[in-house]
């Protein structure tokens, strides 16, 4: 039985618990890590944060200074780029022209062509284009082809007479600025064979088919009489400007 002095001392089996000075003295050592240790987890990652942090900064202030004007614009050098190696023109005629273009009709038309083969599906050999033309036709007259005596004026100077040709409709502008292809199906031959050998004339089908149909829409569309009449305004305006009192203004035909 212990001795009543000995309650507090501390035993081997019953060591004693440090005390608040102990425990304060403990707190201030600071404990280094053993040799061969691996160092704390928190520095690589608070590393990597700053060099992060740093770049993000750098790029925050480079864009600020570039929107300033300070800098010059800077280039990227991924950027695409354009080559032109087209030959200069080469002139190959001149041609004088004496057309008074009194009418121009513009028009626009929807092609839809398809190509395809008898007994053949259309998934495996078929070629449809859906294309939206836009172009342009005019109406002129020709005044080289004015005939010797064609103007006929009066005794008395009042009055002159003009015989002209009619009126001719030019050859169809095709804009391709304003016209393209709205929609597109090929087969799956029509597929391949563009992927081993392509067709860069393969559009000129449907450009042929566009322009075959505006000039007949020019010709249905009474261009050619607005034409007439836009002559033959110009032509007594011009005539009564010179004292002419009455002009005659006549069309052969074509």
């Amino acid at each position: 039985m212990a001795r009543d002095g000995d309650i507090n001392e501390p035993t081997r089996e019953f060591p004693g618990y440090p005390t608040g000075e102990a425990l304060k003295e403990r707190s201030a050592v600071t404990t280094e890590p053993e040799p061969g240790a691996p160092p704390p987890a928190g520095g690589p990652v608070r590393g990597l944060l700053w060099v992060l942090g740093a770049a993000a900064l750098a790029v925050v202030v480079l864009l600020g200074v570039q929107a300033t004007g300070l800098l010059p614009d800077f280039r990227n050098p991924f950027a695409k780029e354009q080559t032109d190696r087209s030959q200069p023109p080469l002139l190959k005629s001149i041609q004088d022209l004496s057309r008074y273009v009194a009418a121009e009709g513009n028009f626009q038309v929807v092609v839809d062509l398809q190509n395809d083969r008898r007994n053949v599906p259309d998934w495996l050999l078929s070629q449809r284009t859906l294309f939206v033309g836009a172009g342009s036709v005019e109406a002129y007259v020709d005044f080289a082809k004015i005939s010797e005596g064609a103007v006929v004026e009066s005794a008395d100077g009042k009055s002159v007479e003009i015989r002209l040709p009619a009126p001719q409709l030019g050859k169809t502008n095709l804009d391709l600025e304003k016209s393209y292809v709205f929609a597109e199906e090929r087969g799956l031959l029509n597929r391949v064979g563009e992927l081993v050998k392509g067709d860069p004339n393969r559009q000129q089908q449907v450009y042929q088919l566009a322009e075959e149909r505006i000039t007949t829409a020019a010709r249905d569309s009474g261009l050619t009489q607005r034409a007439e009449e836009n002559t033959r305004k110009m032509l007594e305006g011009l005539l009564r400007s010179l004292g002419y009192e009455k002009v005659t203004v006549t069309y052969t035909a074509p």
